[in-house]
């Protein structure tokens, strides 16, 4: 069996909660999105244990049956299509007789923990249940197999060959269902014969020295390579590469950027024994003493003699360096810096620059790339894509944070400061379409634009090209969730764009409204909002309580003295006797007494890491605000959820008592609430 019911579900995850079981947070590197392992392709990869984890739902087109995916004892890998074709995926467990799943996402162009919420990056599945050997196939008849439900037919174990796009970056998830025993398996990535795929996760360029500069007094270089290097690949020594110029200095030692956190890295800080003197500098890469230069995943190194040179001068302020090219762009801009630039100077609403040019551009946000602290790119996010061709400023200036930009030696970009881009031959593949129910068959229509002279359409559903037309329609009674997919070119650029949608045999759906956390002597009322054409209503509210009215009456819930958790139904149905679901999981609350911490400890273990009022559930009006010694406002929060981390500006604040006020409007009785006293910060 490979799911359980949701009722039953939520009972059973609490319980592996409360004694200690699988349901705990995924923190061994490549067991979760943001630390995936890089994977090549050429080799296979052997994992021989897999550590007990895993706690967050997996989202799919599988039926809303109740049942629940979630990535239990998983890890995650990494890799870039590099030519375009089949994907061959083979997962042979170490014990055949266990039960591994897997699930592959396009993450081109998002964060990697998208692929929690955003179901239009999946690419393809399998969550058959079965035992033994999992993956994909050229002989599968489906790109996604759900699970099985109780006495169910048995389902394929493996899947059909996705097709993959060049220059994408995808994740692939593998868990282990069942069972505690971890034996692990072999993940392999055949190509060609007969069960081979034609696309190739082979990187064919070899690393290459990018660039490099010097950070702040010169004591440390930054060295940027074109593609990302194995961290095990750096000697930690520094060997790996020498430095020339008018004054002589050895490096000392190199450490890859981000190594700690994963297993790859496309930055190298080496230290120098001696700051630099201002001058022309040629970095040239060697064998270490670890008996290579530096290489990637796939085996590739880089070469001896790559060089890179760089002009130390110091402290200049970081100018406007210059920007990615935007060709066929969409909504974001990348600006690139030479040298790194402090995030916490970054105005996040993104009120740093603005950008003129022939249409008006508005910003919505503002981020870099940080690590450390630190970033060499600032993605602008655009309000809206620019969509037509033209040159455009961007003006750097004052923004709400009170500055422009500052690097990482504290200099600051004088605002004023201007960067000119153009923007040509841009065509997206921004559609519309529409869902046309029936009782015996379903219709989609589907529209084009045609904008930036598309010539070119091609339109898929699951996988398969159903139209090359601009403005097709597709009848099928294939009832259930599908993929669909639009490729567009106008000869020069191109663009992909993605959804999902529904072919149903009805139209109903259950959905009530209803508070998701209650304080123990409240009463909770619910609030029906199905579709109109609703004809009967069967409520369970968890507490023992049914009924059939469609605005039932208050509820209330047993006082436990502890926190509890209640499973609320609603069973919608129409004149076609179909019927819709949900559920909500109503949590009863110990207290709602609120107090504030007389001690914290922030030090990153999890536990009373931050300062802050809790059980501030009934609080309006409620202002949080924390005292240094001197009487000055270190923090100050109005949402009872933003918690003290025993930092101002990012620097951890001494040990010692700090005073604290708390002013709300109690919402029970109207009444203004002004408390204060001290809390111990502990290190």
């Amino acid at each position: 069996m490979r799911f359980v019911g949701k009722i039953i579900f939520v009972f059973f995850f609490a319980l592996m909660a409360a004694v200690g079981g699988w349901s705990q947070a995924c923190t061994t590197l490549g067991q979760n999105p943001y630390s995936a392992f890089p994977v090549c392709g050429s080799t296979n990869f052997q994992q021989n244990t897999v550590p007990v984890c895993g706690i967050n739902a997996i989202p799919t087109f599988c039926p809303k049956d109740g049942n629940v995916y979630l990535d239990k004892n998983p890890f995650w890998y990494k890799f870039t299509c590099y030519t375009a074709g089949t994907l061959a995926i083979l997962i042979r467990p170490n014990n055949l007789s266990d039960d591994y799943d897997w699930q592959l996402f396009d993450i081109t162009g998002h964060d990697p923990i998208d692929v929690y919420t955003n179901s239009s990056l999946i690419v393809s599945y399998n969550w058959s249940g079965e035992q033994g050997v999992t993956g994909t196939s050229p002989n599968a008849a489906n790109l996604m197999e759900c699970g099985s439900t109780n006495n169910g037919p048995k389902i394929p174990i493996f899947s059909k060959m996705p097709v993959l796009v060049a220059g994408h970056e995808y994740l692939l998830m593998i868990s282990h269902f069942s069972g505690g025993n971890q034996s692990g398996y072999a993940l392999s990535f055949p190509v060609g014969g007969t069960n081979g795929g034609t696309a190739s996760i082979v990187n064919p360029v070899v690393p290459k020295i990018q660039s490099a500069y010097a950070i702040c007094d010169g004591s440390q270089v930054m060295i940027k390579l074109a593609s990302r290097v194995n961290c095990t690949s750096i000697a930690a020594d520094g060997t790996d590469f020498t430095i020339s110029g008018p004054v002589s200095r050895k490096i000392i030692a190199a450490k890859g950027n981000g190594c700690n956190a994963g297993f790859d890295s496309d930055s190298i800080l080496v230290t120098l024994d001696n700051p630099l003197s201002p001058g022309t500098y040629t970095l040239t890469s060697q064998i270490g003493t670890d008996g290579n230069t530096l290489s990637d995943n796939c085996g590739n190194a880089l070469l001896v003699g790559e060089k890179a040179s760089l002009k130390f001068v110091a402290f200049v302020p970081t100018p406007l360096d210059s920007i990615s090219p935007v060709v066929c762009i969409k909504d974001t801009l990348q600006l690139v810096f030479s040298k790194p630039m402090a995030c916490s100077s970054i105005a996040a609403d993104g009120s740093d620059f603005t950008i003129t040019g022939p249409v008006s551009v508005s910003i919505k946000t503002a981020f870099g790339t940080c690590s450390n602290g630190v970033s060499t790119t600032i993605q602008i996010v655009l309000t809206a894509p620019i969509r037509v061709n033209g040159t455009f400023t961007i003006l750097l200036k004052n923004g709400t944070d009170g500055n422009p930009l500052i690097d990482e030696c504290g200099l600051t970009t004088p605002a004023g400061s201007t960067l000119s881009f153009t923007t040509k031959n841009i065509t997206t593949a921004d559609f519309t379409g529409t869902v046309s129910s029936g009782c015996k068959t379903d219709t989609i229509y589907l529209a084009h634009n045609g904008y930036g002279g598309t010539t070119q359409w091609q339109w898929r559903i699951d996988s398969v090209v159903v139209s090359t037309s601009q403005n097709p329609f597709f009848i099928s009674k294939a009832f259930g969730a599908h993929a669909l997919q639009l490729a567009v070119s106008n000869g020069i650029c191109s663009d992909t764009a993605r959804t999902s949608f529904v072919f149903t045999d009805h139209s109903i759906k259950a959905s009530f409204a209803v508070a998701d956390t209650l304080c123990p002597t409240d009463t909770l009322h619910f609030t029906d909002l199905s579709t109109a054409n609703t004809i009967s209503w069967q409520w369970n509210f968890g507490n023992g309580v049914t009924s059939t009215q469609q605005i039932p009456g208050p509820q209330s819930y047993p006082l436990l003295g502890r926190r509890s958790n209640y499973t609320t139904r609603l069973v919608a149905t129409n004149q076609y006797n179909c019927s819709d679901t949900t559920y909500k999981i109503i949590t009863v609350l110990a207290s709602c007494y609120i107090a504030v911490p007389s001690a914290f400890t922030p030090n990153g273990d999890g536990l009373n890491d931050y300062l802050y009022p809790l059980n501030a559930f009934k609080a309006d009006n409620l202002l949080f605000r924390v005292y240094n010694r001197y009487g000055q406002i270190i923090f100050e929060a109005r949402d009872w959820t933003k918690k003290w981390d025993g930092r101002v500006n990012s620097i951890p604040q001494p040990s010692g008592t700090y005073v604290w006020t708390l002013d709300y409007i109690n919402r029970d009785n109207g009444q203004r609430v002004s408390l204060k006293g001290t809390a111990v910060l502990i290190r």
